[in-house]
């Protein structure tokens, strides 16, 4: 344990600057590849949570009369800003993270995507008009900001997750309060710092740490109109109800259980190693990580044979070595109470009868919270380990005879948020895309992450609200329409 009276605080970040919080209660934030002390990240309450409020609300009071030209304008200035400091950020998620360093980059590079796709709001934000609807009269749709939004981030994309939201947000002439994961709270600082030096406002973009407390305190706030959200669909579920009887617009973005389906006459070059990546790069602490492969008809025999023969040759190592390749290294997971979880799972789906072709618990490494590639075969859709989101680098083989049973066992998940497909049959693929109910879909793609243009579309247990996150969506999110109809008399002769 760090000495606390010399540990790095961790200051949340509000009005355009460092504040230290009125919290008196910290956590320590760990280093996931050694084990060592990185900081001390405050657990704040409602106090703190209203000064960061406080100072958004402050700054939409002019930010909202900002042009929408100008507000656009400031985000291409942004996108150079992350740009030029891509490295930078990805080597500080990698840090607090753990993944992969070429991970990182490409999460920040997604990130990117969003801010491009805000500095085109003077295009999605654009109303519509009807003339002579009726004799005389005219009618007109505006959209106007909503206000203060906030956005509850998880840990393990702390780069990306909030540029899901923030750049649409903003450029809509929203102020915005980020609550990030209490376990990567120092890339959500550096963000709020790279907005400020991009020339956004003091207070148009804030950073307020903590848990439970916090989160609550952001949800209760009269002055937040609506509620982001990323991570187990637990608490999604809990975060929408809440914000919803407190009258918020909320978007939850919740758990999954993504199926990889692999048909007989796939391309198995092309597959072993996608699914592969698919389940384990990142440590699978990735929502759309593929957590089931499920071959279908006599290919089960190979497939195994391949993806075990991977994961026997795959490196076991911290996501900092960016010599190893991304795709084939198995990096630690965030926490220990996370390896922990994901060990029980390991040991459950012994006692369920799965075969444990490959047993990430006998890895040995010094520091850090590394498990290694675990593959499960003879999975059932009943068992457990094929049912609830493990989130870890766990992979469940189910086998199947037809594909038929195939759609039925995805179909049968409580969640919806994607799924993939391999095979060299165009009929089979758009039936398997019209009839699997996810509603992100990947044909020889196992991860099926749609580009910032389109939303980020989780279904069932996957997804809590209307309007997904970015894409046309993100815009409607964060914005509200305003109708006028309007007559004027005829003017004087």
């Amino acid at each position: 344990m760090a000495n606390q009276q010399t540990a790095q605080e961790i200051s949340n970040f509000v009005g355009g600057q460092p504040l230290r919080p009125r919290a008196q209660e910290r956590l320590e934030v760990l280093d996931p590849a050694t084990g060592e002390f990185l900081g001390l990240v405050p657990l704040c309450g409602s106090e703190d949570v209203e000064a960061a409020v406080r100072a958004a609300a402050t700054a939409y009071q002019s930010w909202r009369d900002e042009p929408v030209t100008r507000r656009a304008r400031r985000m291409f200035g942004l996108q150079q800003l992350l740009e030029r400091q891509l490295d930078e950020l990805a080597e500080l998620v990698t840090l607090e993270n753990g993944k992969h360093l070429d991970e990182a980059r490409g999460e920040v590079r997604r990130g990117i995507e969003v801010v491009e796709l805000a500095a085109a709001m003077t295009t999605h934000m654009k109303g519509e008009t009807l003339d002579q609807v009726a004799h005389g009269v005219d009618a007109s749709l505006h959209r106007f900001p909503l206000g203060v939004v906030c956005a509850i981030t998880p840990f393990n994309f702390p780069a990306m997750i909030p540029l899901w939201f923030a750049p649409l947000a903003i450029a809509a002439g929203n102020t915005f309060v980020l609550k990030p994961s209490q376990r990567t709270p120092l890339t959500a600082n550096r963000l709020g710092e790279v907005f400020t030096e991009a020339g956004f406002p003091d207070g148009v973009f804030n950073v307020v740490h903590g848990a439970r407390e916090a989160v609550e305190a952001l949800i209760d706030h009269p002055d937040v109109r609506a509620v982001s959200s990323v991570g187990s669909a637990p608490v999604a579920r809990k975060i929408y109800e809440r914000a919803g009887l407190r009258g918020k617009r909320v978007q939850a973005l919740a758990g999954a259980k993504n199926h990889l389906v692999v048909m007989p006459d796939a391309d198995m070059a092309q597959a072993a190693p996608a699914v592969f990546s698919s389940a384990f790069s990142n440590a699978g602490e990735r929502c759309l990580a593929g957590s089931v492969a499920v071959t279908v008809g006599e290919i089960g025999d190979r497939f195994a044979g391949e993806i075990v023969s991977i994961a026997r040759g795959a490196r076991i190592a911290p996501g900092k070595d960016a010599e190893l390749d991304a795709d084939n290294t198995i990096t630690p997971v965030t926490t220990r109470e996370a390896l922990a979880r994901i060990t029980s799972y390991i040991d459950l789906g012994e006692q369920e009868g799965a075969q444990l072709l490959v047993d990430g618990r006998s890895v040995q490494h010094d520091g850090g919270f590394f498990l290694g590639p675990t593959i499960f075969d003879g999975v059932t859709p009943d068992m457990r380990i094929a049912r609830e989101e493990i989130f870890g680098p766990v992979l469940c083989l189910e086998r199947m005879g037809d594909v038929d049973r195939a759609i039925e066992a995805i179909n049968s998940s409580d969640y919806g948020n994607a799924a993939a497909i391999f095979t060299r049959d165009g009929g089979t693929a758009r039936r398997f895309c019209r009839e699997v109910e996810c509603g992100m879909i990947g044909v020889n793609i196992s991860v099926p992450a749609p580009v910032a243009y389109f939303p980020f579309s989780g279904w069932g247990g996957s997804f809590y609200g209307d309007l997904h996150a970015t894409g046309r969506d993100g815009v409607e999110f964060y914005t509200e329409k305003k109708v006028i109809t309007s007559r004027w008399p005829p003017g004087a002769e």
